[in-house]
């Protein structure tokens, strides 16, 4: 299989189907013609379309994650579902000689298209997981990374992935959570991109209209350390910890 990435290296991929969790109604409902049908992730998995998408901001986003974890990737890293575009090679890169990367995601589908992107020899497993039902050990990652999924989930799931994906860091790791945030007033451009995307991601508008800290479970216990706003605010990256540091924004 080949992509516009140029590679044919396939990674570790675990490949018992008996394992793959169901498809969620919301996902199946919400998300065929952009995650489920073969023919959607052909057609939107373009590197100018998601820039496009994202106003232009992707590689913006992208290189603002790996400076955050300063390149390098040692220890154990979760990323949690799959994402379009050149993010999950470039975190791969990062990855240090005693270091793993673990990429979930609820569609196979989604696997397979990313598996070709990735050399043969890099340090990753991917594996087909429902994010709210994570099967791995408690306090096994040194990091989990959100890359534009917590808006595409309805809030009672969303509440689940980031509970699960606290319950598998280990004490002092972080989280990384790049999403959409409410734009300034003044930025009408995105104000109005707002009512497209609620059509086309009804669980989107949470985001404007609420804090991520809201959907963490009460007695998490972390803080957070790192908040960028991009584009007007429109979009933003949080980092959080169980570590006891002042917040800095």
């Amino acid at each position: 299989m080949e992509n516009s990435f140029g590679s044919t290296s396939v990674p570790d991929l675990d490949t018992d189907t008996s394992l793959y969790p169901p498809i969620p109604a919301y996902v199946e409902d919400n998300y065929w013609w952009a995650y489920v049908h073969p023919h959607a992730v052909y057609f939107w998995d373009r590197q100018w379309l998601i820039n496009l998408v994202l106003l232009g901001n992707y590689k913006r986003l992208c290189a603002a994650v790996l400076d955050g974890c300063r390149r390098s990737l040692p220890g154990r890293t979760l990323q949690v579902g799959c994402a379009y575009g050149n993010i999950t090679p470039r975190l791969a890169q990062c990855v240090e000689q005693n270091g793993m990367l673990d990429v979930i995601d609820v569609l196979q589908v989604q696997l397979d298209n990313l598996a070709p992107k990735l050399p043969q020899d890099a340090r990753v497993k991917l594996h087909c997981m429902d994010s709210t039902a994570l099967n791995f050990d408690d306090a096994c990652f040194d990091r989990v990374v959100f890359f534009l999924l917590l808006h595409e989930q309805p809030v009672t799931v969303r509440k689940q992935t980031l509970a699960e994906a606290l319950r598998v860091l280990r004490p002092g790791g972080t989280i990384t959570i790049v999403d959409y945030a409410r734009p300034n007033r003044f930025n009408l451009p995105c104000r109005l991109w707002t009512s497209v995307l609620e059509k086309l991601k009804p669980f989107a508008s949470d985001l404007w209209n609420g804090e991520v800290a809201d959907w963490l479970p009460t007695d998490a216990g972390v803080v957070c350390v790192r908040r960028l706003r991009f584009f007007g605010g429109f979009f933003q990256i949080l980092t959080f910890t169980s570590d006891s540091v002042t917040e800095k924004r």
